[in-house]
């Protein structure tokens, strides 16, 4: 398999790194390197930028309104603007909802919401995950009752990712108790701005607020807003963490982490040398880089292989699993590198006349990104659940 780019291909990669030179703002990658949250007004300007590029779904087909990129070029496209620090493309209206409705949403449907995903009219999160039914989807609990044409809904998400800023909600919901649990479920498209939905923010250990409760009482939504088949949910969510799970190694942002590691241990702290020149710091990063080497390799066969028609099979679980390790243990060494400065707290910067972290710019953003990315192990499917699915598939248990 010649893992070596095309020239157009090349031609391809060219063309994204002009476009971020001319149209990627300074101001978002500024933010994003200091460790700065962004705002939803952030992630609409650079959504709105992609998409006046027609850039915004690359996953999408052209009559669709997408760029109709092959796995290739999508890799190529998140690989450059995670290396130039561009905000991610959020992923729940354009990489999971987008794709389940033009499998299996109704015309009506398609050409109600795909357009408003695309120009950010409507702003969608995700709600799979509740108490006792992160991993585990088919032990679900919230309910949708049918009553005429309204299902009623009762019950709660949890985990909910920048649902604070979301105007609707896509749900698994259970419509029916009978058979199988995985043979009860249904998607469901959900306003939030419905009576009797309400979000609750949930306070991370990074002291960040990016994910929430949403609970459900007595609220009504119209039968139309049925995606597919009732009962048929567990078909389309599969689909759906799918392409989830599609580029889940994360190789771009392990590139770009591995890359500010290197520049921080480089640098001499207070006068010291530099931790690139401890053997034992060294080898570790040594040992990490040679890590995501072979997992990037590893995913451009995946993405080769899906570029030529083929579906990935327990290789996206494998991906899943390895790229959570590296990009963990590069938030370690990164916090290891700044070293005192990384410290969540300092009563030293609320005290007296001084303002602020002390210490380098990338010291907090250090902290913050190791505490946060210590979700990396649960989300998308556990890594626990991950190892299941290989042993399952690849030894036939």
């Amino acid at each position: 398999m010649n893992l070596d780019y095309t020239d157009d291909q090349l031609a391809f990669r060219d063309e994204v790194r002009a476009f971020l030179d001319a149209e990627l703002p300074d101001r978002l990658t500024d933010r994003g390197r200091a460790g700065r949250a962004l705002t939803k007004a952030d992630h609409e300007e650079w959504h709105a930028i992609l998409n006046a590029k027609g850039w915004l779904a690359g996953n999408w087909p052209a009559d669709h309104g997408g760029a109709g990129w092959d796995a290739v070029q999508r890799h190529i496209f998140e690989d450059e603007t995670t290396a130039r620090g561009a905000p991610r493309i959020v992923p729940f209206g354009i990489a999971m909802l987008g794709p389940v409705l033009q499998k299996f949403g109704s015309p009506e449907q398609q050409a109600h919401y795909l357009p408003r995903i695309l120009d950010g009219t409507d702003w969608w999160c995700q709600g799979y995950s509740e108490p006792g039914a992160g991993s585990d989807l088919a032990s679900l609990r919230c309910e949708a009752v049918r009553d005429g044409d309204h299902y009623v809904v009762n019950g709660q998400k949890t985990w909910t990712t920048l649902g604070q800023y979301a105007d609707h909600i896509f749900c698994l919901v259970r419509t029916s108790k009978e058979g199988k649990p995985q043979e009860g479920i249904s998607f469901l498209l959900i306003d939030m701005d419905t009576p009797g939905v309400e979000v609750r923010p949930i306070v991370l250990i990074d002291g960040s607020a990016e994910v929430n409760e949403v609970w459900f009482t007595d609220v009504r939504v119209p039968v139309s807003n049925l995606v597919g088949e009732e009962n048929k949910g567990w078909t389309y969510a599969k689909y759906l963490l799918t392409h989830e799970r599609t580029n889940i190694a994360g190789v771009g942002f392990a590139n770009a982490g591995l890359a500010s590691l290197k520049r921080i241990a480089a640098a001499e702290m207070d006068g010291d040398a530099p931790l690139a020149a401890n053997p034992h710091f060294a080898a570790r990063v040594a040992r990490v880089e040679i890590d995501l080497m072979a997992m990037a390799t590893t995913n451009l066969r995946v993405v080769s292989a899906a570029a030529a028609g083929q579906a990935p099979g327990a290789e996206s679980s494998m991906l899943k699993i390895k790229g959570t390790v590296i990009r963990q243990e590069i938030n370690a060494l990164t916090k290891l590198a700044v070293g005192p400065y990384a410290l969540p707290f300092q009563s030293e910067a609320v005290e007296g006349d001084n303002e602020g972290p002390i210490g380098p710019d990338h010291a907090m953003r250090a902290t913050g990104q190791y505490l946060n990315n210590r979700k990396l192990s649960i989300y998308g499917g556990s890594n626990e659940v991950q190892r299941s699915i290989i042993a399952k598939t690849m030894l036939e248990l």
